[in-house]
């Protein structure tokens, strides 16, 4: 079920139990987190998934608690944060490209989706969220190889600028077609694709000491400042707080 296919419900309480029959299918899927929260950004339902990612044993323990009680102190806040802003004015959270630390400070990208609950009168109830990691590219896929230049062509020159015409001279396609290509085989846009080998390269000289402005100039940014909107965008952190945390 899509989250946008979540029916309406008179209250949280009744469509949390309507879930619940079917809970354990989220359960299986190790590489999906899947959570429904309060107007208090309280979990009420969640699967494995993301109780083992917190750390936890049992999902259980999740509910009743925010991602700022759950999460490092680092992390959990911006989720909260976040879950927040969905929650006040219901505007949803779609195809967000985020990189996550799992427990040990192993970074992950993944695709994160948000979506505001209402019951029958359109009033907010509360909110549903689901986050998949990014699978391996779809190699048996026909086009596979013209999109995988351009994949090797992002990784190699992500330290200056990147125009879709180069990327589609590269894969003889057009805009559209690149960009419905890309989807199907990266699971990303490829400005998307930009941002993730961009925001790869910074985190991994981030467990390092090289200053940040210089980390921002040899991942493509033209200033400090542009390179921290970015790397808080994808990530919910500043590349100082990231810099902390991974060490």
């Amino acid at each position: 079920m899509r989250l946008d296919q979540l029916p309406p419900s008179p209250d949280l309480a009744s469509l949390v139990a309507s879930l619940q029959q079917i809970a354990p299918l989220f359960d299986a899927m190790p590489d999906v987190v899947f959570f429904i929260k309060d107007l208090q950004a309280r979990y009420v339902l969640a699967n494995q998934t993301l109780a083992q990612r917190c750390g936890l044993r049992d999902k259980q323990q999740l509910e009743g608690r925010t991602a700022q009680e759950v999460f490092p102190a680092s992390l959990g806040p911006v989720y909260t944060e976040q879950d927040l802003q969905v929650l006040a004015d219901g505007s949803p959270l779609s195809d967000q490209l985020e990189l996550h630390l799992y427990p040990g400070c192993q970074p992950g990208w993944c695709l994160t989706h948000k979506l505001a609950l209402r019951d029958d009168q359109g009033e907010i109830i509360g909110m549903a969220g689901i986050s998949h990691d990014l699978q391996a590219p779809r190699s048996t896929h026909p086009a596979y190889q013209k999109l995988a230049a351009v994949d090797a062509h992002i990784r190699a020159h992500f330290a200056r600028p990147i125009s879709l015409a180069e990327l589609t001279a590269i894969a003889g396609l057009s805009v559209a077609q690149l960009e419905r290509q890309c989807k199907r085989i990266f699971q990303l846009t490829p400005r998307q694709m930009i941002h993730k080998a961009r925001l790869g390269a910074a985190s991994h000289l981030l467990a390092g000491e090289l200053p940040i402005t210089d980390i921002a100039l040899r991942c493509g940014y033209t200033d400090h400042s542009a390179f921290s909107r970015q790397f808080k965008a994808l990530t919910g952190l500043s590349p100082s707080q990231y810099r902390q945390v991974y060490a």
